[in-house]
């Protein structure tokens, strides 16, 4: 009986004693899995072909099916791992592929972050109120101004690679733009303001916009001395890595470098210190890094570029003061991304779906609770490598710059609607001019 167990042979028959039962199931492909459970434990197959059994015998085990591969361990720890085996069931249910033509796999973001500005419109008073909270931008005429200072100016150059870009077919408008880490207009203090901010969590009203990083001015290492930038060519690169390092000749273990910005990472540091064979998880230096106290008392280790990443199976993403901004680049390598907390988002996160891309972990989740999820994933190699197929395969497709340019297009087009009053140059402004990346 596909999907459930079998309590007897063909025609009804009681089961005889040296038959084992079967549990069939369906992978994320369609792939018909059988998990035979027997006196010595439980074994995972894939048919060959249509099985006109629905039972399996001691016998005839290798008539019946192909052996594909062979897991034994405890039926108490498969118990623990039926939670799972419900989760991707149940996210399978209305998943729909999402094709991003005209944006729309993201236009929910959009829709919801301008929701609280659209009974009332956004007025000067408002924007006003604004400016003090992020850096002011104008767009007069097709033509790009910004107010002189900006706190971070690679940031700055980040937003403005778009902003100039898309500026000549669009309205004329006032942008409050947020380049700090943290998100500014918060639900629990007055009114909602018109703030665009790269990430957030749900008690904010910022508007989401996509980060500076894909273009220029992200975390600055000696590995991207300049800042972490140019998503188009990160996917070129990380594309080549993916493809030297298929998923059977990835190293079957967890792999995490990054520095202490959470003490949410601390529980796979420590698990990695513990079960090295298991976990490769260390933390590198930052800027606040003064002692090895910074790195949870154990020198920081070196930084690992990120194409060197696709040589294991399973990657840990975390947040850091706010969103990663390692996130996308993770999914690129076809490995299977364990993604922590579901607290910050950026603008993209929520048209991405947990146990169809990625593996979602809580972020107060124990080294115990963490070794058994990587565990289940080990154990569980078909579906392993299909979460990380269908990651990898959402990024590919819906993240091209070009999809980042086109949000951009909409949000600021559906933006500028809101806004009840005329445009007029602030004088005190300066004109931004297209400058080639040397």
């Amino acid at each position: 009986m596909e999907g459930g167990w079998d309590v007897g042979g063909q025609g009804g028959s009681p089961i005889r004693s040296n038959l084992q039962a079967c549990l069939y199931f369906n992978l994320l492909d369609g792939v018909r899995k059988i998990i035979i459970f027997s006196e010595v434990g439980i074994s995972e197959y894939i048919p060959e072909g249509n099985c006109e059994e629905q039972y399996c015998s001691i016998d005839n085990t290798v008539d019946c099916v192909k052996e594909k591969k062979v897991n034994i361990y405890k039926v108490g720890l498969n118990k623990q791992y039926n939670k799972y085996y419900n989760a991707i069931e149940e996210a399978e249910k209305d998943y729909k592929v999402c094709n991003n033509i005209n944006n729309n796999c993201f236009k929910d973001v959009i829709i919801n972050d301008l929701k609280p500005f659209k009974e009332k419109g956004i007025n000067k008073d408002l924007i006003d109120i604004a400016k003090i909270r992020g850096t002011f931008y104008q767009i007069i005429q097709g033509k790009l101004y910004r107010q002189k200072d900006c706190m971070f100016p690679s940031r700055c150059a980040g937003i403005e690679y778009f902003l100039l870009k898309l500026a000549p077919g669009l309205t004329d408008m006032d942008l409050v733009i947020n380049v700090r880490d943290y998100p500014q207009s918060s639900k629990y203090f007055g009114d909602p303001l018109p703030i665009f901010s790269f990430s957030k969590t749900s008690q904010y009203y910022d508007i989401t916009y996509p980060a500076w990083a894909f273009w220029e001015g992200g975390p600055a290492i000696s590995l991207y001395p300049r800042g972490l930038g140019r998503w188009d060519e990160h996917c070129i690169s990380l594309d080549k890595a993916s493809n030297n390092t298929l998923w059977e000749k990835k190293e079957n273990k967890v792999f995490f470098r990054g520095s202490r910005t959470s003490s949410e990472r601390d529980n796979l540091v420590l698990l990695s210190r513990k079960k090295p064979n298991l976990v490769d998880a260390q933390y590198t230096k930052n800027q606040a890094w003064k002692s090895n106290e910074d790195t949870l008392y154990a020198p920081p280790a070196s930084e690992v570029p990120l194409e060197a990443h696709c040589k294991y199976k399973y990657l840990f993403n975390y947040r850091g003061v706010a969103a990663s901004f390692r996130h996308k680049h993770l999914f690129l390598c076809r490995s299977l991304v364990f993604h922590v907390g579901d607290e910050w988002n950026e603008f993209y996160y929520n048209a991405m779906i947990p146990w169809i891309h990625y593996i979602p972990v809580s972020k107060d989740a124990n080294q115990t609770v963490l070794e058994e999820i990587i565990q289940f994933a080990i154990d569980n190699d078909d579906i392993s490598k299909k979460i990380a197929n269908h990651g990898r395969d959402f990024i590919w497709n819906n993240l091209k710059i070009s999809d980042v340019t086109q949000f951009w297009k909409k949000l600021l087009k559906k933006y500028s609607k809101l806004l009840k009053y005329k445009i007029s140059l602030d004088k005190n402004l300066i004109k931004i001019e297209r400058k080639e990346r040397s």
